[in-house]
């Protein structure tokens, strides 16, 4: 790993990641978590103030970078919540099947380099009953912004640790093992080509 990826990304993730926008994103979805929650990507534990610990039984926090968790540790410790932080990638979840309630993902699915096997972990590891949540930026629906999100893709992946503008969020979610019960997608405010966002929640299929 390269100076860049190891001390000046996780900030730079961090940065990005808790706009005043995305900030208000989260506090839309995370609060609707409950049972035995699973967070595939918890970043640096920015959703963690937004889950009601009255609903919420535990949180396991999946993440590959060290980086990150170590800053998701001391969000951890600010939480009424019993939180256990997993340093792994999200094609390998590492929790039996059928033993969560909720799957949680939050500006999750651009960077997973293979979003459908990461995706087909998150049906096997949910319960009957349980339930998807996320809140993603992908693909735009103008023609426009899709070719400008085509030509900066390869760049903007190099400088942001992997992460894709213009995944098909509703679709990849479709085609690997779940079916969407909730949508909604706008432009957020900000840079068209990297501010188109679904969020809503899906079943397994």
């Amino acid at each position: 790993m390269g100076l860049y990826s190891k001390y000046l990304l996780p900030k730079l993730v961090h940065c990005a990641c808790s706009s005043e926008q995305n900030m208000r994103q989260r506090g839309r979805i995370v609060p609707k978590a409950r049972g035995r929650v699973l967070e595939v990507g918890i970043g640096s534990g920015l959703n963690l103030p937004y889950y009601d610990p009255r609903q919420v039984e535990k949180v396991w926090g999946l993440d590959p970078s060290d980086e990150l968790l170590s800053m998701a540790a001391r969000e951890a410790e600010k939480v009424d919540l019993d939180v256990e932080l997993l340093a792994e990638r999200g094609e390998e979840i590492p929790l039996d099947t059928d033993s969560v309630d909720t799957v949680l993902i939050t500006f999750t699915l651009c960077t997973i380099p293979d979003a459908a096997r990461a995706l087909a972990g998150m049906v096997r590891v949910l319960k009957p009953g349980g339930e998807l949540l996320f809140c993603e930026h992908g693909v735009a629906p103008d023609a426009s912004v899709r070719r400008l999100q085509s030509g900066l893709n390869p760049i903007w992946r190099r400088v942001g640790g992997g992460c894709h503008l213009n995944r098909p969020i509703p679709g990849l979610i479709e085609e690997n093992g779940f079916e969407i019960t909730a949508l909604k997608a706008r432009y957020m405010p900000g840079w068209k080509w990297a501010s188109y966002q679904y969020w809503g929640s899906a079943t397994p299929a």
